[in-house]
């Protein structure tokens, strides 16, 4: 029985993979965090069949400690201070996490067992301001955010320690994916919560920053199977994995309201453009994932209407059992 490490397991993500890897009959390790407060919400249905150890990617001495414990075949590092607004409040922690976390990582596999298949979580928000439409492997970065600066680290990272040490390491370039498991301070949580509440009258409007912004949006589910598959190839390598298709957050609001019948959507929604503002913006990503289709034989199978309509109706469920 092959066995993994998932940095991350508790989060939107990690919790996919968990789910997909036990299917693959995985033995699978979680790294989870010391706090005060526990929230192990999006792994409790697995909780039984997994094992969760304690580690911080802040402390190198915890990731060795894990990596030595578990002796895994494959580490998926999912971890980071991965919400963009934040990075601009606190881009220190973040670089701190979503970049040095990633040299903690693999020095703690080169140090124990250079023999480890790695996985690092890339990001679209590399690219940032677009050099050119759509975007794939070969793309110039320029991120436009602290988490995206930190992600160009942790990605040439993954690839110095490929080229240098010879270690397994892969980045997935990975395009927005969502799911009813994201947090609910991303955009698409927020639309989808918000619906569901003004559908069943616990609240009438919702406050939004600028719908123009167009993103190439997946499903997260879909998006954990590119990651597997990346560490099942002979050669270790980089992939943009995406949709090829981008809308933007008012078509998300749209279909979002028509699956709670409510067409005049406009009353309830307040773009307040300012107060969302952040220092750079990001306008316009879409992913060429054609390597991905190629050589991994994979493609996203939840369309973006499907991935909107499923948000809501979790919501929707949610929301019924919680009558505040």
């Amino acid at each position: 029985m092959p066995k993994v490490l998932i940095t991350g397991i508790t989060g939107q993500d990690g919790s996919y993979l968990a789910e997909f890897l036990l299917k693959k009959n995985y033995s699978v390790f979680g790294l989870t965090r010391r706090t005060s407060t526990v929230n192990n919400e999006r792994i409790k249905h697995i909780e039984d069949k997994i094992e969760l150890i304690q580690g911080d990617l802040l402390d190198q001495s915890s990731l060795v400690e894990a990596i030595n414990y578990t002796k895994p075949d494959e580490v998926y590092n999912l971890a980071a201070q991965s919400f963009v607004k934040t990075s601009w409040n606190q881009p220190v922690l973040t670089g701190e996490y979503t970049a040095l976390g990633v040299t903690r990582i693999l020095e703690a596999i080169r140090s124990v067992n250079p023999k480890i298949k790695f996985y690092q979580a890339s990001s679209s928000e590399m690219f940032g301001k677009v050099t050119e439409t759509p975007q794939k492997e070969t793309t110039r970065f320029h991120p436009r955010s602290p988490y995206g600066v930190a992600k160009v680290y942790g990605h040439y990272l993954t690839q110095n320690y490929r080229e240098s040490y010879d270690i397994f390491a892969c980045s997935g370039i990975l395009f927005n994916h969502e799911s009813p498991r994201r947090g609910l301070e991303f955009v698409t949580r927020k639309i989808s919560h918000a619906v569901a509440r003004i559908k069943l009258g616990k609240q009438d409007k919702v406050e939004l920053g600028d719908l123009r912004p167009k993103r190439d949006w997946g499903f997260a589910g879909d998006y954990v199977e590119a990651m597997w598959l990346m560490l099942q190839q002979e050669k270790a390598e980089d992939f943009v994995i995406a949709t090829g298709e981008n809308h933007s957050v008012e078509e998300f609001v749209t279909i979002a309201f028509e699956t709670v019948g409510i067409t005049d959507w406009k009353k309830h929604v307040v773009s307040n453009v300012e107060a969302h503002m952040r220092p750079a913006e990001v306008d316009y990503l879409i992913g060429d994932a054609g390597k991905a289709r190629k050589e991994l034989g994979w493609a996203p199978k939840t369309s973006f209407k499907q991935l909107v309509e499923m948000m809501v109706n979790a919501d929707l469920e949610l929301e019924k059992r919680n009558n505040k």
